[in-house]
């Protein structure tokens, strides 16, 4: 069993994960650095992601991948060892015992800072990011150049402002709720990239969908994981902030959904166009695609039902 019930949630994610952070890092340098900690005994997510490694061995070739696998687990040795026998010589993997803050020292000793490097980090009891020691440990996944850190905690608070005051120019959140009504996770995300933040959206929707989770989005109701959401709930969100904010572009728009609510950028284009034709938004060219430069306002006044 893994140590974390949300740890089949979390390897799905990565994986999906993985794929596009490898697109963006491998033309940017030869050396290039994967970090999972957890917070206890490594989940079954760590032998997820070495198998999808293995995967991407052609993709790999030329580049030198380090793994650093870090866990408070005294069998993760035994446990990695024949998955990381049969990986190809250009990536190394590190199974280092111990618990998450030994971080920073074993993102060091790796040689990651320089270079891209993506962090996954499993803390089911909330607690890790918390004080000076939390402070380091973000420090340490802020090394990379540039740097990715994948988060899923039991936390209740959110972590928008803890991944952001660590210098992550882009940060995500989404609390995920398991199908069996267990416990809540959060999943964020921290990057730099639009390319990345979009794909997490992405991953973890369909992560979430195959294991039937649901999200909890900024309007505290609970909406399913599924391909093709109901838009209405995110429209009813694009006009709160419309009204709040003012007219926005297209483009603003779409980066307010993917960093403050739990939708996609796909959602965003879908919940724009119910305001637009329900009369609740307008938008300046009123003709045309709905490009990124389309500035769209909110109407005076919510549209008039039938026979009101």
């Amino acid at each position: 069993m893994p140590a974390d019930p949300a740890d089949p949630l979390l390897g799905r994610l990565l994986v999906r994960q993985l794929d596009t952070w490898l697109t963006g890092a491998l033309p940017r340098s030869r050396r290039i650095t994967l970090a999972l900690a957890y917070a206890g005994a490594a989940g079954d997510s760590a032998e997820t992601v070495l198998r999808a490694v293995a995967g991407a061995a052609d993709r790999i070739r030329g580049h030198r991948l380090t793994v650093v696998v870090l866990a408070d687990d005294p069998a993760l040795q035994t446990r990695l060892g024949g998955l990381v026998a049969g990986l190809p010589a250009a990536v190394t993997v590190h199974p280092v015992p111990g618990a998450p803050g030994r971080l920073p020292v074993v993102l060091k000793a790796a040689g990651a800072a320089g270079a891209p490097l993506f962090t996954a980090l499993a803390d089911p009891a909330g607690d890790l990011l918390t004080g000076a020691a939390g402070r380091e440990l973000l420090g340490a996944a802020t090394g990379g150049r540039p740097a990715d850190l994948l988060l899923a905690t039991g936390r209740s608070a959110g972590v928008r402002a803890d991944l952001s005051a660590a210098g992550f120019p882009l940060v995500t959140e989404v609390e995920t709720v398991p199908a069996d009504d267990g416990s809540p996770r959060l999943f964020a995300l921290g990057t730099g990239s639009d390319r990345n933040l979009e794909a997490f959206k992405e991953a973890l929707w369909r992560a979430g969908a195959t294991a039937g989770s649901c999200h909890r989005d900024a309007d505290g109701r609970l909406h399913a994981l599924d391909t093709e959401p109901d838009p209405t709930g995110l429209a009813d969100l694009l006009r709160a902030e419309l009204l709040r904010s003012g007219p926005r572009t297209v483009t603003e728009l779409r980066r307010y959904v993917l960093t403050a609510t739990g939708y996609r950028a796909t959602d965003a284009l879908r919940a724009l166009t119910v305001l637009l034709d329900t009369g609740a938004a307008t938008r300046s060219p009123a003709e045309g695609r709905l490009a990124g430069d389309v500035v769209v306002h909110p109407a005076a006044a919510p549209p008039r039902g039938p026979g009101s």
